[in-house]
């Protein structure tokens, strides 16, 4: 490989790892995928099913929540991951929202045999790409310049706001919330991004708040992504710190968290936009009244 290859080849490692989303042989002792902290069992009494995966820290089954109306959201029928290998969950259908650099660079869906995965990219705006270049770099003043002073959360929050505001976005997501719709029960679907958190996140709030699980309920769901993510994303910034290929890797918390202000961007676009989440998943996703029963009359029991 040249030098300029493997150079980059090296900065595409690096900024995975940044998001948490590649095994480190170089990072020993990085923690794999375990039970939950006892606290995050349960979210007012509806629970929050991790599935321990070997490779994985962010894998959950989205059912076991409590809706408005009394029902429960039925276990084992959709997943929300990050990049992971899935021999065990009987899946019969994988959508994966990485684009094509993040695909290129943290490899295809290890998946049992038989099963494709289905490529709905959702930008990123970017950013993969920023992060190979500016950790790569080893550069502290560019990593400043790129993350420092608020401008990775706002980054995000704009990334946020693509979900609302781009056509494409908009068509994806609904496209897997269609797919989960006309699924049949024991024919579980699961979707991804890079690190599970974002394009994945969005997509389980919409699914929660479109089955009638409170919105409260909804967004703990979302933040629980830090509690799982915590550990492995400290050791993954202390291994760039004692590397020397960031002076500074508390720049990357932003990238690395969600947080309640990246959803709320979102949301003040759908209410700028559309006037309210059900006319967003009407009319910016898709989806009929009869879309939303199918949904309901799925995964509610």
């Amino acid at each position: 490989m040249s030098r300029a290859r493997m150079s980059l080849a090296t900065g595409a490692a690096l900024a995975a790892l940044a998001l948490g989303t590649l095994p480190a042989p170089a990072l020993a002792g990085t923690p794999t995928a375990g039970p939950a902290p006892a606290a995050q069992q349960s979210l007012r009494g509806d629970e929050i099913r991790r599935v321990p995966l070997e490779g994985a820290v962010n894998v959950r089954d989205v059912g076991g929540y409590r809706t408005y109306g009394g029902d429960t959201v039925r276990h084992g029928q959709v997943y929300r991951a990050d990049v992971v290998t899935l021999s065990r969950l009987g899946l019969k259908k994988v959508v994966d929202y990485r684009v094509p650099v993040e695909v290129q660079f943290d490899g295809a869906d290890r998946l049992p045999a038989g099963l494709v995965p289905v490529s709905r990219p959702v930008t990123d705006n970017g950013l993969f790409t920023q992060l190979l270049t500016v950790i790569g770099s080893k550069d502290p003043v560019k990593q400043e310049e790129m993350l420092g002073g608020g401008r990775a959360a706002a980054f995000m929050r704009e990334v946020y706001r693509t979900f609302v505001t781009s056509p494409e976005n908009r068509a994806r997501f609904g496209a897997t919330l269609r797919d989960i719709a006309e699924g049949s029960r024991g024919a579980p679907l699961l979707y991804h991004c890079t690190a599970g958190k974002d394009r994945t996140g969005w997509t389980s709030y919409l699914l929660l708040l479109a089955l009638g699980v409170p919105s409260l309920t909804a967004e703990q769901d979302y933040l629980a992504s830090n509690t799982y993510r915590a550990a492995y994303d400290a050791k993954l910034r202390d291994g760039l710190k004692q590397s020397g290929l960031m002076q500074n890797p508390d720049l990357l918390i932003p990238l690395q968290e969600v947080r309640t202000d990246y959803l709320r961007s979102a949301l003040d676009r759908v209410a700028a936009d559309y006037g309210g989440l059900h006319q967003y998943l009407g009319k910016g996703l898709g989806l009929d009244f009869r879309t939303i029963a199918k949904l309901q009359a799925r995964l509610l029991r």
